[in-house]
């Protein structure tokens, strides 16, 4: 089992920026692929990002492409989505997942989840 702890979340105005994080307690995050997805209000839960360290890959959904980036910093057990130019519909909980076999956007394959942090965009 693998708990996943996520911080960051909070209010923003149109245009900011917001770091997410996500640890996994009591795993190395490089066994790990991770990925963040979100939940709008009214909306069905959807991917964002996910990155591998063993593949040194990453994938980003295409309303997020050049504006969102997933990372992990060198001296922290822990992944980071940094998020620039904030848009109001990126107002979503967020939720972090990881899998210790699969790599993708595939909300199901993911075995682990975090609880959510909620990102809400608006002036």
């Amino acid at each position: 089992q693998v708990e996943l702890v996520e911080r960051g979340g909070g209010l923003v105005q149109p245009g900011g920026s917001l770091t997410l994080s996500c640890a996994p307690d009591g795993r190395d995050l490089k066994d790990l692929a991770m990925a963040w997805f979100r939940q709008g209000p009214g909306k069905e839960r959807e991917f964002v990002a996910a990155i591998s360290w063993m593949r040194d890959s990453t994938l980003y959904a295409d309303s997020v492409k050049g504006r969102f980036f997933i990372s992990k910093p060198y001296d922290r057990n822990s992944m980071i989505l940094q998020m620039v130019n904030l848009l109001r519909e990126d107002t979503a909980m967020y939720y972090c997942a990881a899998s210790l076999d699969y790599y993708g956007e595939v909300m199901s394959r993911y075995e682990f989840w975090g609880r959510g942090t909620q990102v809400t965009v608006s002036s």
